[in-house]
């Protein structure tokens, strides 16, 4: 009965009724991994690239590189600004030039045109100056005739050529000479003809008449001078006769 009894008790806590034996058994089956050294997954041990650089050698290799490149583009950008100047100088010279041209061109220009307007009034003026000669500048006519040569004078025609004045072959046309003791140079005693001026440009010479200064009489002693007598020396004229 009592080992009855003791088959039918209920199953005690786990392990209560295992052996030691067995817990030992089981450890003992577990792999044992005693090289602790760590493999790739290639199986294969790691090989270094390269000599191992510090990065704060790394930073100044790069801040050289940059420092490099920034250098050749400031002297590319300064050489083309050199190049850009000089292109600007050069053709502010040109247009300056250019302008100068441009009112010199102008201005000869206006002035000829005024000269050729001036030039066609020349015979009227000149008829005034001889109606003023023999008195026919009288009344209404002579108010009209002062303010035609008032005119032209405002657009710079200037008269010239008066009697005594030195002879001037580059303004004065001679159309006579003559000979006097009273002139020590030649000196325009006649004007047929007044010349004009517009500014300092020549619009017609003045047609004169001139006077030289006359050669100075011989002197006394040169008039009393006698003749030089016949050489002596020298034979007479022989004619030749015949046999």
């Amino acid at each position: 009965m009592t080992g009855q009894s003791g088959k039918d008790a209920g199953p005690g806590p786990p392990g209560a009724g295992a052996p030691d034996g067995a817990e030992d058994a089981a450890k003992q089956t577990e792999p044992v991994i005693r090289d602790r050294r760590r493999v790739r997954a290639t199986g294969k041990p790691a090989e270094p690239s390269g000599p191992a650089v510090a990065p704060a050698d790394e930073a100044l290799a790069a801040g050289a590189l940059a420092a490099g490149g920034l250098g050749a583009e400031l002297v590319a950008l300064r050489t083309e600004l050199d190049e850009r100047t000089r292109d600007l100088q050069r053709v502010s010279a040109e247009y300056a030039n250019y302008r100068k041209r441009v009112e010199r061109d102008r201005a000869l220009v206006g002035e000829q045109a005024t000269a050729n307007v001036l030039g066609g009034l020349l015979p009227v003026l000149d008829d005034l100056d001889r109606a003023r000669e023999h008195g026919e500048l009288v009344e209404g006519f002579a108010a009209v005739a002062e303010q035609l040569v008032a005119t032209t004078s405002k657009f710079g025609l200037t008269p010239f050529g008066e009697r005594g004045d030195p002879f001037d072959p580059n303004r004065h046309e001679a159309v006579a000479h003559l000979t006097s003791a009273e002139v020590t140079e030649p000196t325009c005693v006649d004007v047929l003809r007044r010349g004009y001026l517009l500014g300092d440009r020549l619009v017609r010479p003045a047609m004169v008449a001139v006077a030289d200064p006359a050669p100075p009489p011989p002197s006394a002693a040169e008039a009393a001078e006698p003749a030089e007598p016949a050489d002596p020396a020298a034979p007479p004229d022989q004619t030749e006769t015949g046999s």
